[in-house]
């Protein structure tokens, strides 16, 4: 089983939760997390630049960035039914000709993607065991800034995210939430030459944000 098995994250994010989210995207535009994100990666403006959206979702990321002066954006999904969904609403949007979309696991296809200015990667850590090489993946393909939201680091996180995951190792779904250390995570965007730029802490959630130095 890797990472991103097709069969799991198909089965995981499937077509009803990726139609369900759509049309709450639709209705009330990004969450105030993702929010936080696009405004973060946009800070200073982003004409001319690529787009990197690493578990893009219904693409609330990459369509926004998109729309305020982003070249172009590749979406990166294990969801098949996700990606079919984010397809869609960039067509709706006038966007579909300036995406181009990847299914797969991002570490795998990582030797293959293209460097982009702007790298996403909106609540995906925490659905991926190898946090390394998928930080490091999303870290060495950013030009100018990397910017994530994953659970906060902290005991009572871990235990709750224990919960769901008990319960899908009775029930043989291969399927795990994972709270990272947040210095684990620092190191190794880090040690890709980027430089942390901003972080927010919620109550559940939080926001990094890394920037090559010099860019």
């Amino acid at each position: 089983m890797t990472c991103c098995d097709p069969d799991v994250y198909d089965d995981r994010f499937d077509r009803r939760s990726a139609e369900l989210q759509l049309r709450e995207y639709q209705r009330n535009g990004p969450d105030d997390w993702t929010t936080r994100l696009i405004d973060e990666l946009a800070d200073g403006g982003v004409d001319g630049m690529t787009v990197l959206d690493i578990g893009a979702g219904v693409g609330a990321v990459h369509h926004a960035l998109l729309e305020a002066g982003a070249r172009s954006a590749v979406d990166v999904d294990a969801s098949g039914p996700y990606l079919a969904v984010a397809r869609g609403e960039a067509e709706r949007r006038g966007l579909g000709d300036r995406v181009t979309y990847r299914k797969g696991d991002a570490v795998a296809l990582a030797p293959d993607l293209d460097d982009a200015d702007l790298v996403a990667l909106d609540r995906v850590v925490c659905c991926y065991g190898d946090m390394p090489g998928l930080v490091g993946a999303a870290a060495g393909r950013t030009r100018r800034r990397l910017g994530m939201v994953l659970p906060r680091d902290d005991a009572w996180v871990r235990a709750l995210v224990a919960v769901p995951n008990a319960w899908n190792r009775l029930r043989r779904d291969p399927f795990r939430i994972h709270a990272h250390r947040t210095a684990d995570v620092t190191r190794v965007a880090t040690a890709s030459g980027l430089v942390e730029r901003s972080s927010h802490r919620g109550l559940f959630w939080q926001s990094l944000v890394f920037e090559r130095a010099g860019a």
